[in-house]
């Protein structure tokens, strides 16, 4: 088993994340804000404790990165509605690469970056690990950004590098502005839920799925890039549409009367290419709208 250090262990998918490592007896040490233990998902080591993690410097993290030999890096600015176009991505590509030049200084046997498919050229219905790069948004730009200086960054030093891009994640401890919470809510007041045509082809998985396959990694040792997704597509009024069935509530779905960010894309489905510790290509056998549909 492994000491593993989680930056963003309260966050949405680092609290997946955590439980799973933990589920596999890794000892983890958790980056969190000062007071936010309590937010913690699982046991875990003595945290790393810190105000803005991505303040600071290479020898900071020299310091405190001694001893631990992985890293998962969860945290990133994810406001919904705003982090797409904002320039606090910045700041989070600043404050990771001081991250990575401390983990590689301290000795760090494996760094396992979140990627995002947002930094593949999009519309696709079928994004493999190959296929053609090209963001749209100054989030997907960072990340692709990150990948890329990192491979070369880590490519030359005995630390193992793997960037898990993940497509769209849903379930325990969304935003509540993010659809799956926004649908259930308006639907359990007994109100409209205004949505998009719904046309858009996604690829959705359970957050637990996601965090599990995450952790994974720590074993398989996999490097490079890894699509995290399920591989169905699913389109956003399918998904509406089966979570309204479960109380019958379709009237209450209001297709067309929201607006689309300029950057979204009409299909995102990814092809994955994970593998489990055994070799076995990671699989997931709900149907699509079953799949999209978990929480």
């Amino acid at each position: 088993m492994k000491r593993v250090a989680l930056t963003g262990a309260t966050g949405f998918v680092g609290r997946s994340i955590h439980r799973a490592l933990a589920a596999a007896g890794h000892e983890v040490v958790p980056v969190i804000r000062t007071g936010s233990g309590d937010r913690l998902a699982a046991s875990a080591m003595p945290a790393i404790l810190t105000d803005d993690l991505f303040a600071g410097d290479s020898g900071w993290w020299m310091d405190r990165l001694a001893g631990i030999d992985a890293i998962i890096h969860a945290a990133w600015y994810v406001e919904p509605g705003k982090y797409l176009d904002s320039d606090r991505n910045l700041d989070c590509v600043s404050g990771t690469l001081a991250l990575a030049r401390g983990a590689r200084r301290a000795g760090v046997g494996h760094f396992i970056g979140i990627g995002t498919c947002m930094e593949y050229r999009l519309p696709s219905p079928a994004l493999a690990i190959d296929s053609p790069l090209g963001p749209s948004t100054l989030y997907g730009a960072s990340k692709l950004a990150l990948f890329e200086m990192l491979g070369r960054y880590f490519g030359e030093s005995e630390t193992v590098f793997s960037w898990c891009r993940l497509f769209y994640l849903h379930g325990e401890g969304e935003h509540p502005a993010r659809l799956v919470p926004y649908i259930r809510q308006q639907l359990a007041r007994g109100e409209t839920a205004r949505l998009s045509a719904g046309t858009q082809l996604r690829d959705f998985l359970d957050v637990g799925a996601a965090g599990a396959m995450i952790a994974r990694v720590i074993e398989t040792g996999q490097p490079g890039a890894i699509n995290v997704c399920s591989g169905q597509a699913v389109t956003i009024r399918q998904l509406a549409e089966r979570i309204a069935d479960e109380s019958g509530r379709r009237d209450l779905l209001d297709f067309g009367t929201a607006a689309i960010h300029p950057a979204d894309p009409a299909s995102v489905v990814g092809i994955c290419n994970a593998t489990r510790p055994n070799g076995m290509p990671e699989t997931h056998d709900e149907s699509p709208v079953e799949a999209a549909d978990q929480s």
